[in-house]
């Protein structure tokens, strides 16, 4: 009999816990799609890792234009942010492009960096790394210098 009611509680506590977790989509759509308009400049915020001399940098991109970190140029082609339903999730589309003094410039990287989950889709190069943080939009007339 013990063990009946032990089943039986345990049988109540996950229908309780089914119950409060939030019911899955079943449309299949997407969750992800552009930052809302408002006031302001739609940007990236990202942070580049400089290994050689092992400084970090937070800076912000905004969307179609390029901007320089160390001999990068980073160019955020679109940012895109979770539905409010969704968990929290920002993704960055960046093309990441080489100058090196003296040397052709060379592609690193194009593709879609998710914040959540920065080692998915990186950026391999044995000088810098660069990782999304967030998708926002800037207050103000231009985004500070990252130089």
């Amino acid at each position: 009999m013990r063990f009946i009611a032990v089943a039986a509680a345990l049988a109540a506590a996950m229908a309780v816990a089914a119950a409060q977790q939030p019911a899955p989509r079943s449309d299949n759509a997407p969750t992800l799609r552009p930052i809302p308009d408002g006031p302001g400049k739609r940007v990236a915020e990202l942070q580049g890792l400089d290994k050689v001399t092992a400084r970090t940098r937070r800076f912000y991109a905004p969307v179609g234009e390029a901007t320089r970190f160390g001999t990068l140029d980073i160019k955020v082609g679109d940012c895109l942010v979770n539905t409010p339903d969704a968990p929290p999730e920002s993704a960055a589309y960046l093309t990441i492009i080489d100058h090196k003094p003296g040397q052709p410039e060379q592609k690193l990287f194009a593709g879609w960096m998710f914040a959540s989950t920065p080692a998915l889709s990186a950026l391999d190069d044995g000088v810098y790394d660069v990782r999304v943080l967030a998708c926002t939009m800037l207050q103000g007339s231009s985004a500070p210098s990252s130089r």
